[in-house]
Formats: structure tokens, C-alpha cells, sequence
């Protein structure tokens, strides 16, 4: 139906005739001649409509924006002094010598000229999917996956999939559940990953396994979520966690240096310890080149017990970070921070606003200046390594909380002062504590229960879970954790132990996990495996920081879709053939 695609058309189509096929995207009218702008989804291209061929010229007075168009003309070169160098196509133009409309369009719901409401994007996503911004995220997507094909089909990885209708396992979030009309109450469990099928692919000596797969998680939601996303999944055998991460690595770097010419690597390996004391995340963002310091020293025989009780607790800390031109901030601001570090889980917030370090404690102003020796005050500044004009932002309590709210607070206050660096800065964190404690579920694994655990016995393991790291490891890019993964267990004895460590007995291992612990029993191999987060990888790579904007039909936030208005209420007959009944329910 077309010769060409509009933005294929350049010089050397001068004086041939080209049949091309797209929307309106605008339409000039200048009296006599008409200009529009046809567009498909590789760009523009003016077309001009002569009044010398009346009956062309009148039919083409009656074009407006996104009528759906074919045009047959001959491709001309434009006048020097008029070439559009905004266009790829703006050293052509062309003449029309045909025009079909294959379908007009109404007043449209979306104003391509100006910002539309989110909301209004997702409700007429067909029309948002034609913007040119829209356009490259899709199409670089598609470019990223064709990549990611040809690098691990060419380091003899097998495509293989994997069923979507499955049994329920514990893998960290809620399943969304599938009722069977043929074992009425029975359901079906969409896959939260292939996780239990790419370890049997390992068993069954698939040694090398990747999928580009939907999997389906029932949680809140935020910007870099959904309830359906994409992973790269990949599985080996013989492989060590180096390993994985080697080969995973340089598939990463190679991505980045083809889609963007952006030179990751070599990537630093940082333990999951030293990721929360540096920087109060396990997925830091290294672009911002101030980090967190403990400053437990300054403040551990001081009067004030706010800081001095948490200074001499081994499972508490200190924590302050230097925030560079900081000294200037408002008492308004300040409060708000110390409002989202308590948000955070943070105790609260304390400042010490450094103007002239050279007249001692004469040049800070501090929440605290009435409590602490003129010392401690001085010790903490130097501690923290700020310098004139900056601020110190201190935090003291729990380990893991402080760090975490102080993280947080690091992250907004660099970004509110356009401290974050541009660019991208990758790393590896790993060394993970296999288990931790949760106010809602108690003791759960921090990855998943099928996570092998690093130099201990079975024994040792059930004896002192929370003292036991997991062979696992993430791959951070920009605070976004890009990807992770883990050695699996292969021994039935180490991942019984585990689920005794997870309060399963064996009754329940057997219920839920029989198939797994049957095949371990055969044979199964070390196995090691990673899974990478196709859409926040498309986010990064497209400069995004909405998951939304690199999906073609994403959810909201509440995971509906408002184009297609699901989920919906199903119709009673259906309800019966599924033996289910509806007893209530909010519209």
C-alpha cells in the first residue's frame, strides 16, 4: 500500500514518485497551496497540494489533524533558503499527486500541542501512543529486547517458555489468583517470575535459559511498578554467583554503550553492609557525590542522651551527611525535612548550619547548639566533612531505620538542590542478609526462600538465621534497582532447612513445594540465575522516571486501566460456571 516511510524519504528520492500512508499531524493552508505535515511512527514529511489540480486541492482543503491519510506524489528538493532543518526530512518536500482518506477524526480528547492530564493519556492511550515522544520509547524498548536476544542467544542461551497459569508459591507479594471452571475451587496462580520452573529448567539440564516474560505481582503500586511487568529472566548451571554477574555485566555495558554510547563499566561490587552505612540504601544512587557518615565519636560522652544513649548502642546509630550549600535552607524547609525523615521511620531531625568554621562554634547555628559542648558541636562538623555554607543533617536510633530515613533524606535534599549528578553510574550490591524481620510477617527471607545461603551448614543455619548472608546479588543503576538475582539452593536438606527457618513445616513444603524438593533429589545441579526489570531498563535508557511512559497499555496506580475500564465486574453466568458467588462489592 506505501513505497516508503515518511521519514525514509530523503535526496535520493529526488524527482521519483513515493506512495506514503499516516496521520495529519498539521495542516497549512495558505490560500492556494496547503501544507501538511504527514506523519507515521518514524517521523514527518510535508506534502504540498497544488490549487492547479482542482479536485486534488479541494479534497485536500477538507484535511484536519490525525484524518488518516494515503498520499501518492513526487519527492522535490526544497529551496535552500526554505530547508527545515527541525525535520530529518526537511531537505524534501512532497508534491502530491493523489490523495486517499482512509478515515477522518473527530475533535480529538488530547491536545498534541500541550500537556495532558495523566489521566487523560492513559483514557485515549491509542491517541497518546502516536505522539513522537511516545514513538521513541516504544520503539528504543523494541531495540532493547532485540539486543538483549542477539547478546544471549549468541552465548547459547535457550529461549524457553514457561507456563502463566500456576500453582500459588510465597514469593514476597500477593498472587493474583485464576479460577479453574473445571476444579471448581481450585484457582490458578499468575507467575510472580519463573522462578520454580527455570530451577526445574536447570534440573532438567537446560543449562542456560532466558525469557523476555510477563509476571504478575498483586501490590501497592508507585511510579517504577505495575501489577504486570516484564522481566529478562536468565538461569545457569555450573555458574558462580561472579559468574552470572560477569556475563550479566558485560550484557548490560554492551546495551548501554549501543543504545546510548554510554560507558558503564567496570562496575564496583559493594556489600549490602557497606551500601546502607554509605549511603542508607541497598540501591544507591551514585551520582550524588555526598554520602552519609557515622558520627557516633563526636557525641558518645556527651550529656545530651538523645545522641550520646544511641552512640554507645551496638544495634543503634548516629548518622549525618554534609549537604553542600546547604546553610542557607529556611526553617520552613528544614521542617519539612524533618517531617519526611520522621515519615521515613526516622526519630526525628538535627542541624547544624555551618557559616564560618574559622570562628569555631561562633560560626554554626544549630537545633542543638544549647545542648552539646561547643567540642561535640565541632567534632560532629568535622566528622560529617562539611565545609562553609554547607548544613548537617544528623539522625540517631535504630541501625537500619536511621540509615534508611537518613538515605531518603540524602536523596530528597540532593535532588531539591539539583545536586544529582547527570549521567549514569551503575554498581553491584551484594552480600545480603538472608532473612529479616517484619512488623506484619516476622521472620521472612529477604530475597526469596529459594535463595542459597553463603558458607554454612544447614545446622548452623536453623541455629542463627539472622547472622547468615545470601549469595545474592543486584544490579543498581541511578538508585533504580535494574535487576537481581541469586545462587539458588540445590541441596533438599539446605532449603528444608530454610523452610523450617521460614516457620513451614514439612507437611506444608510438601504441599506447596513437593514438585521442588522431589526434583532436588535428582541430581540437580549448582544453578545460578538474575533477572533483569525490562521496563525500569527502558526507563533509564529513555530518561523517564514513570514505568508508565515505556509501557504500551500500562495500569494506574490503583491497577486499573482506564482505556479499557478493567478490572470489571464479571456477569453472573460466569460467576456460576465458576462456582463463585459475589457477596459484596464497591463499584
Amino acid at each position: 500500500m506505501r513505497s516508503n516511510y515518511c521519514a525514509d524519504v530523503n535526496l535520493a528520492h529526488k524527482d521519483t514518485d513515493v506512495t506514503l500512508c499516516g496521520w495529519v499531524n498539521r495542516r497549512r493552508d495558505l490560500g492556494g497551496l496547503i501544507f501538511i505535515d504527514l506523519r507515521d511512527r518514524t517521523g514527518l514529511i510535508q506534502v504540498v497540494f497544488e490549487p492547479d489540480n482542482e479536485q486534488l486541492h479541494q479534497i485536500a482543503s477538507t484535511l484536519r489533524n490525525e484524518f488518516c491519510i494515503k498520499v501518492v506524489g513526487t519527492v522535490k528538493a526544497r529551496p535552500q533558503d526554505q530547508v527545515n532543518k527541525k525535520m530529518a526530512t526537511g531537505e524534501v518536500e512532497v508534491y502530491a499527486k493523489e490523495l486517499q482518506i482512509f478515515n477522518k477524526a473527530g475533535v480529538l480528547p488530547l491536545d498534541f500541542n500541550q500537556e495532558n492530564t495523566e489521566e487523560q493519556r492513559l483514557r485515549y492511550r491509542y491517541l497518546d501512543l502516536r505522539r513522537p515522544q511516545m514513538v521513541e520509547k516504544l520503539v528504543t524498548r523494541s531495540k532493547i529486547t532485540h539486543f538483549v536476544r542477539e547478546f544471549l542467544d549468541s552465548h547459547g542461551f535457550l529461549d524457553i517458555e514457561t507456563p502463566m497459569l500456576t500453582k500459588a508459591t510465597p514469593e514476597g507479594a500477593r498472587d493474583y489468583l485464576v479460577p479453574s471452571r473445571i476444579h471448581h475451587g481450585k484457582f490458578y496462580a499468575l507467575p510472580q517470575s519463573p522462578q520454580l520452573f527455570k530451577q526445574l529448567l536447570m534440573i532438567a539440564g537446560y543449562d542456560r535459559y532466558y525469557q523476555i516474560v510477563k509476571c504478575f505481582r498483586d501490590e501497592d503500586l508507585r511510579a517504577d511498578r505495575q501489577p504486570e511487568f516484564t522481566q529478562i529472566d536468565v538461569e545457569t548451571s555450573f555458574m558462580t554467583s561472579d559468574d552470572v554477574r560477569a556475563i550479566m555485566e558485560e550484557m548490560m555495558c554492551k546495551l548501554f554503550k549501543h543504545m546510548l554510547n554510554v560507558d558503564l563499566g567496570p562496575l564496583p561490587v559493594m556489600t549490602w553492609e557497606e551500601a546502607m552505612d554509605r549511603f542508607g540504601s541497598d540501591k544507591p544512587d551514585l551520582r550524588i557525590d555526598f554520602e552519609l557518615k557515622l558520627v557516633d565519636e563526636a557525641v558518645k560522652n556527651s550529656e545530651f542522651k538523645v545522641l550520646s544513649e544511641p552512640a554507645n548502642d551496638e544495634k543503634s546509630r548516629v548518622i549525618a551527611f554534609a549537604l553542600p550549600g546547604g546553610a542557607g535552607l529556611s526553617r520552613k524547609i528544614i521542617d519539612e525535612y524533618t517531617d519526611y525523615v520522621k515519615k521515613m521511620g526516622g526519630s526525628g531531625l538535627i542541624y547544624i548550619k555551618v557559616n564560618e568554621l574559622a570562628k569555631g562554634a561562633e560560626g554554626l547555628k544549630s537545633s542543638i547548639g544549647k545542648h552539646v559542648t561547643e567540642k561535640e558541636l565541632l567534632d560532629l562538623v568535622a566528622l560529617s566533612g562539611a565545609k562553609d555554607g554547607d548544613i548537617v543533617f544528623i539522625g540517631c536510633g535504630p541501625r537500619v531505620k536511621t540509615a534508611t530515613a537518613m538515605g531518603a533524606l540524602r536523596l530528597k535534599a540532593a535532588r531539591d538542590a539539583k545536586l544529582v549528578n547527570p549521567g549514569y553510574k551503575a554498581l553491584w550490591v551484594v552480600d545480603f542478609p538472608m532473612f529479616e524481620m517484619t512488623e506484619e510477617a516476622g521472620l521472612t527471607a529477604m530475597h526469596h526462600p529459594f535463595t542459597a545461603p553463603k558458607n554454612v551448614t544447614p545446622e548452623q543455619l536453623i541455629a542463627d538465621p539472622m547472622s547468615v548472608y545470601a549469595d545474592a546479588y543486584d544490579l543498581v543503576i541511578n538508585g533504580y534497582e535494574s535487576g537481581g538475582g541469586s545462587v539458588r539452593i540445590y541441596d533438599e536438606n539446605m532449603q528444608n532447612a530454610v523452610f523450617t527457618v521460614l516457620g513451614i513445616s514439612k507437611e506444608e513444603a510438601r504441599e506447596k513445594f513437593g514438585f521442588l524438593l522431589d526434583a532436588l533429589s535428582f541430581g540437580a545441579p549448582p544453578h545460578a540465575g538474575l533477572a533483569f526489570g525490562l521496563d525500569r531498563v527502558t526507563m533509564l535508557i529513555t530518561g523517564t522516571d514513570n514505568i508508565r511512559d515505556v509501557i504500551a497499555f500500562p495500569k494506574t496506580t490503583a491497577a486499573a486501566c482506564l482505556m479499557t475500564d478493567a478490572p470489571n465486574v464479571a456477569s453472573s453466568e460466569a460467576l456460576n460456571e465458576l462456582a463463585i458467588a459475589v457477596t459484596d462489592y464497591e463499584d
